[in-house]
């Protein structure tokens, strides 16, 4: 559905802008290189932590969240899944000890995921090793002007996506 509402954004009568060399060019290694990128980083989380890269992302953003505890939409919405597929990891997390839910106490009718004890020592465990990782196959062949680019250009995509995606 979300591809579904970025291409009626576009009218199919206007000409494609089709890209030129150097855009054709960029657009194919970054694609390549996500591609690679992402399947480096799960295979190592799998292999290394015994969790897939989604498994981990959800540790994450409740371990930053006040009281390590999210509303299941908030926590969809910031790891970039949808409803369904975060239920189904966290019910995961939850049969691993990893996760509890809970009521949402502001008005009753919601369901927060809380990272427990266990969750947050799993996810002590993984980040070292993870965080080499991601050292080891992205920052460490860049220069500091070129992580700050990176960031900039990352922003401006995730921006825009936003955009199309959720508005």
């Amino acid at each position: 559905m979300q591809f579904q509402l970025l291409f009626r954004r576009y009218p199919v009568d206007v000409a494609p802008r089709w890209l030129n060399e150097h855009e054709q060019a960029a657009w194919r290694a970054f694609l390549a290189a996500a591609n690679l990128l992402f399947q480096s980083v799960d295979r190592q989380l799998q292999r290394e932590c015994g969790m897939p890269i989604l498994h981990y992302r959800i540790l994450v953003e409740l371990s930053e969240a006040p009281d390590r505890t999210l509303r299941m939409s908030e926590l969809a919405a910031s790891s970039q899944a949808s409803r369904s597929r975060i239920t189904h990891v966290v019910d995961r997390l939850v049969e691993l000890g990893w996760i509890e839910r809970s009521g949402c106490e502001q008005d009753g009718r919601g369901t927060q995921a809380v990272l427990t004890d266990a969750g947050f020592a799993a996810l002590a465990r993984a980040a070292e090793s993870h965080v080499e990782h991601v050292r080891t196959v992205l920052f460490d062949q860049l220069q500091p002007d070129q992580v700050v680019q990176l960031r900039r250009i990352s922003e401006a995509v995730l921006l825009r996506l936003t955009c199309l995606l959720y508005t």
